[in-house]
């Protein structure tokens, strides 16, 4: 029987299934526009990090040459030598630009062994061996997953377009004299290339399908400089 306040019989309270499918509908399109912006977000916070650690790992670098007369260190040796040895692949990179050795040498001027880990290429690049270097066997050694592209050879003896041992000032004339457009022409030590985020560009075929094209940072990378000045660079190359 009808209630005094509702003469006809009250219709149940709820939505309806139409209903229901039209919030499920805006719930999806808002889903699928606010994940991305999400993602690009905590990608973002990631590459400021890592640009941040940049800068400690150029503090240490400049505390070192500043005991060691000015001079980057050479340390040819540890190339051959540390876990996986050099060059553990037959496609690019031509070199072994992992910089498993920097911890080495530059580890007593910092504190925190974090920053040799990029989040970025943690996340992005996982356990490819091409990015990643133990400066040491497990657990002792710390993993480091930038490269640095001046000291990814042993060659003897050191080549024009190389750093080992050289001040600041001498690689930025010995790069100017090899005039290497892979390795850069630079104008001083403020665009010398010292350490980058991993990358592999989609233009080189020799890359293996299932990482051409990615790289640490969406459209480009954190660079450090020999001037220990760091910055992020864009990249077309990559995706």
């Amino acid at each position: 029987m009808a209630s005094p306040s509702c003469p006809l019989p009250c219709p149940k309270s709820g939505f309806t299934l139409i209903e229901l499918l039209v919030v499920i509908a805006i719930i999806a399109i808002l889903a699928a526009i606010l994940f991305p912006v999400f993602a690009r977000a905590k990608e973002k916070a990631m590459q400021t990090q890592c640009l941040m650690h940049m800068r400690q790992i150029g503090t240490a670098i400049h505390l070192y040459l500043g005991d060691y007369d000015d001079r980057l260190p050479d340390r040819r040796d540890l190339k051959n030598a540390l876990p996986g040895g050099f060059r553990p692949w037959t496609t690019w990179p031509p070199s072994d630009p992992r910089a498993g050795w920097a911890p080495l040498v530059f580890g007593p001027y910092l504190k925190d062994r974090q920053v040799w880990l990029s989040q970025g290429a943690k996340a992005k690049l996982g356990d490819e061996i091409r990015v990643n270097q133990l400066s040491a066997p497990e657990p002792e050694g710390i993993k480091v997953n930038y490269w640095m592209w001046g000291f990814d050879r042993p060659n003897d003896p050191i080549g024009l377009d190389s750093l080992w041992g050289k001040t600041p000032d001498q690689a930025v004339t010995d790069y100017q004299t090899a005039a290497n457009p892979l390795s850069g022409i630079p104008t001083g030590v403020s665009d010398l290339e010292l350490m980058v985020n991993p990358y592999f560009p989609r233009t080189i075929a020799s890359i293996p399908a299932g990482i051409r094209g990615k790289s640490t940072y969406f459209g480009g990378r954190n660079k450090l400089f020999v001037g220990l000045n760091a910055k992020w660079v864009r990249d077309p190359r990559t995706d």
